[in-house]
């Protein structure tokens, strides 16, 4: 069990280890410890690269400057518009919608103007028609701020959905108008989206040069949304500089961060648990499962390693929300295959407390509520939960924050960020870049006729000779 005065995390491996689970299932102190070298060769790599200029990711919580800049943006046009469309895919709206749900009142946007205290969120990811033209009916389109995210502006989620709301806000308030009302978070110099922005005169905020997109949630990119919904971004970024400071060791087990790296790829590599399951129990935090499953599949799921040998690397990650997914997937955790660790993410202390009233003498079955409290029995969900796990040989840790705030939150981003950069050089694969992503965009951009892709759209079209007799038509 780990934890330090100014981060306050908490993590609690023992129910993953062969004591708790068995040598099958479980980590061993040597197996950890065999790792060390290696760990800390990689840390000092890491260190080397960040010195010189890579790495920038490390530098986000400092960055207060930005952070300043921001909120005096964010507290103006809280008083000005009623409703924010926040238009990005992936890295560019899951980090912005995991703080706003850990930190913002879960139904935010149905309280008053005076109660919400900025606009409504709204997030247009996927170019599913039905919900953006529902987005465009629910909206003020006249007192809506409109912020674009996306690094070169080619994205075709994003870029197509920007077009469409472009031209409804322009048809609502005129062109000059519309273009007050749009943010772009873009490359500070390249891209079509930067070219769009200077010619059209939109405000504009820089996704960092040399940061992944899923790595930039502790840029402008995550903390426009998160101050516009009233959230203190300072104090996000002050719980990533105290983890960034606690994980600055090379030790395994002093370094929450290398602990969890190390031991979801042992479990994964030496015990067959080709899946990592996310579970907080809290309702607040699901977000962030969300978005750490798009940072663990996206950095660590690669075909080839770095001295470009074949390996199909990665681990699963699911996510899951306790105490809900204890009535659909536990079954299945507890007595289906073996293959998962399963990392719970506890609260020490939730932020509203609801007694449960004791129940009429005719229903003696649910004495037991007495003078109970929902988050204790929430918590001690929890408990039975991983209780059931370990009895039942499936290894898995708890993560416990004291309490769900913004510096809580920052604490989580960056140690689940650094966790995945070591997780992938004991993979030893390169957990920057996408190049299965590329492979799928590509084709959407043959697939919608865009120039120069016409090769690859006459070899999507083309059908085998036999392809109907897979096919099941009515």
């Amino acid at each position: 069990m780990t934890a330090s005065a100014s981060s306050r995390l908490v993590i609690d491996y023992r129910n993953a280890t062969v004591d708790a689970v068995g040598p099958t299932h479980g980590i061993s102190d040597a197996e950890l410890s065999e790792l060390q070298p290696y760990v800390s060769e990689q840390h000092d790599r890491i260190v080397n690269e960040h010195r010189n200029g890579v790495q920038r990711w490390q530098d986000l919580p400092d960055n207060t400057a930005n952070a300043d800049e921001v909120v005096e943006f964010a507290n103006d046009a809280r008083k000005t518009y009623r409703d924010f469309i926040l238009i990005g895919i992936g890295g560019s709206s899951l980090g912005a919608i995991a703080t706003i749900q850990a930190l913002c009142h879960p139904y935010r946007n149905l309280l008053s103007d005076e109660e919400r205290g900025g606009p409504r969120f709204f997030v247009l990811d996927n170019p599913d028609p039905e919900k953006v033209r529902a987005t465009l009916e629910t909206v003020d389109l006249s007192r809506t701020l409109v912020n674009v995210v996306s690094k070169s502006g080619q994205t075709a989620e994003t870029a197509a959905n920007f077009l469409v709301v472009r031209d409804a806000l322009i048809q609502a308030v005129g062109k000059e108008q519309a273009a007050r009302q749009i943010v772009a978070t873009t490359d500070p110099e390249n891209g079509i989206l930067r070219q769009m922005a200077d010619q059209e005169g939109y405000r504009t905020f820089p996704v960092p040069p040399g940061v992944d997109g899923r790595q930039t949630v502790l840029s402008a990119v995550g903390l426009i949304p998160a101050a516009l919904a009233g959230v203190d971004i300072h104090q996000l970024l002050a719980g990533a500089a105290a983890m960034r400071a606690r994980a600055s060791s090379g030790d395994i087990r002093d370094n929450p961060a290398y602990l969890l790296a190390a031991l979801s790829v042992l479990a994964d590599t030496r015990h067959d648990k080709s899946m990592l399951v996310t579970m907080p129990y809290a309702d607040g935090l699901f977000g962030l499962s969300d978005w750490f499953r798009q940072l663990w599949a996206e950095s660590l799921g690669k075909k080839l390693s770095t001295d470009n040998e074949v390996v199909f690397a990665g681990q699963t990650p699911i996510k899951a929300l306790g105490a809900i997914d204890q009535h659909s997937q536990i079954q299945l955790y507890t007595e289906g295959p073996n293959d998962k660790l399963i990392q719970l993410i506890a609260v020490g202390a939730y932020r509203e407390k609801v007694e449960i009233p004791s129940p009429p003498k005719s229903a003696t079955e649910l004495s037991y509520f007495r003078g109970g409290e929902l988050g204790q029995l929430l918590d001690c969900e929890r408990l039975a939960t991983a209780w059931a796990l370990t009895e039942t040989e499936r290894p898995n840790i708890t993560i416990t924050t004291p309490t769900i705030d913004a510096f809580a939150v920052g604490e989580f981003f960056y140690m689940m960020q650094l966790q995945t950069v070591m997780a992938g050089a004991l993979y030893h694969v390169n957990p920057f870049g996408q190049p299965g992503v590329e492979a799928g965009k590509n084709a959407t951009y043959a697939l919608m006729g865009r120039e120069g892709y016409e090769d690859l759209k006459k070899e999507l079209l083309t059908e085998p000779e036999d392809a109907g007799k897979y096919v099941s038509t009515p």
